[in-house]
């Protein structure tokens, strides 16, 4: 069986958004006799590492094997689509444990400094999390803002543009929380649209001020095909008078597959994300594309090789402030339920990392 690339559909979307990805789905069947679907014995190790800047990625592990991390870091249910705050003192997931509000939850995990352990996930609440799915968390640089993305069908503000939309809200100082506000369809001039969206990853980006890179599994994306299901692709928002507006594909990095749940490193010269293309190592894999300043157009994506990835899903990637870290989601073997959060980590070169 080969994979098209094709097929994405929500009733799929509510798993590929956490960590296993559509490929998971679709490629439930044996594909060990597909060339382009047996893993790659040949990748440019060295390749995966920013020229000039980092070394290349350690063995990916569970977040639980770093010492003293609470042990319900991860559990025997869906735990995924990790993001970490600039301080590096709150860790949010997604995750359909027990004790939400229903479906798929976001939780935090915080350390009161960086170099302490983890605690135990404590789930954000409303008005964040509701009784539909709330994943695919990210928390702006100023700490307060907060992007993720829900397929609650209504808000304060209105009704939802169709598939599950991104929202933002805003921590205020006392602690409380802003009613979340959908960001707009795209009939209305805004990034949403009647396909499901997801990992808002927000940017100031030099020379065009701030945007929101996502994924889509919109109609008419890279590579439309009439009468198919959507193939997800990776979009950017440009922000027009405080308002993120319609989104177009993000140029060199799509591909007919699904490309998937972006995270841009803080400088805006690196793009990670998900992909199930042919040549990987198994049913979604991690890539990375870099480019020398944010005007420029991104690099050829590149595998970031069989120290991160396996022969299963990979999925939702995000990289640390400060360039040295990266987080995500598998269903690897070995892990405590159907998906668990790994990390794995590099090393800045002189002149690199900061």
């Amino acid at each position: 069986m080969r994979n098209s690339g094709k097929g994405t559909s929500y009733k799929n979307y509510r798993l590929s958004v956490l960590m296993i990805g559509t490929a998971a789905i679709t490629l439930s069947c044996d594909t060990t006799n597909d060339p382009e679907l047996v893993a790659p014995t040949a990748i440019n190790e060295p390749a995966y590492a920013l020229a000039g800047g980092f070394s290349g990625w350690s063995p990916a592990v569970r977040v639980e094997s770093q010492p003293g991390t609470h042990p319900e870091f991860n559990t025997a249910f869906l735990d995924g689509c990790p993001l970490r705050s600039r301080d590096d003192k709150s860790f949010y997931m997604a995750s359909n444990r027990p004790g939400g509000l229903g479906g798929i939850d976001i939780w935090v995990s915080t350390r009161a400094s960086e170099n302490d352990p983890w605690g135990a996930p404590a789930n954000l609440g409303a008005p964040i999390n509701s009784t539909a799915d709330d994943f695919c968390p990210t928390i702006d640089s100023d700490g307060h803002r907060f992007f993720f993305v829900s397929a609650r069908a209504t808000w304060a503000g209105g009704a939802a543009c169709g598939g599950p939309d991104i929202y933002v809200t805003r921590f205020r100082g006392d602690g409380s929380v802003e009613e979340p506000q959908n960001l707009g369809c795209d009939w209305n001039g805004g990034p949403n649209s009647a396909g499901a969206e997801a990992s808002p990853s927000p940017l100031p980006e030099s020379g065009s001020g701030p945007v929101l890179y996502f994924s889509s599994a919109r109609a008419g994306g890279f590579a439309a095909e009439a009468g198919a299901p959507a193939d997800a692709d990776l979009y950017v928002s440009r922000s027009d008078g405080g308002k993120y507006r319609r989104a177009e594909l993000v140029p060199g990095v799509n591909t007919a597959f699904d490309d998937s749940q972006p995270n841009v490193r803080r400088d805006g010269l690196e793009i990670f994300f998900f992909s199930n293309r042919p040549g990987g190592f198994g049913m979604a894999d991690i890539y990375s594309a870099t480019r020398a300043r944010t005007s420029d157009s991104w690099s050829v994506p590149t595998n970031l090789g069989a120290s991160v990835n396996s022969a299963v899903a990979d999925t939702r990637p995000s990289v640390s402030w400060d360039g040295t870290s990266l987080v995500f989601g598998s269903t690897r073997p070995g892990g405590e339920g159907s998906s668990d959060i790994y990390i794995t980590t590099r090393e800045p070169l002189t002149g690199g990392g900061n």
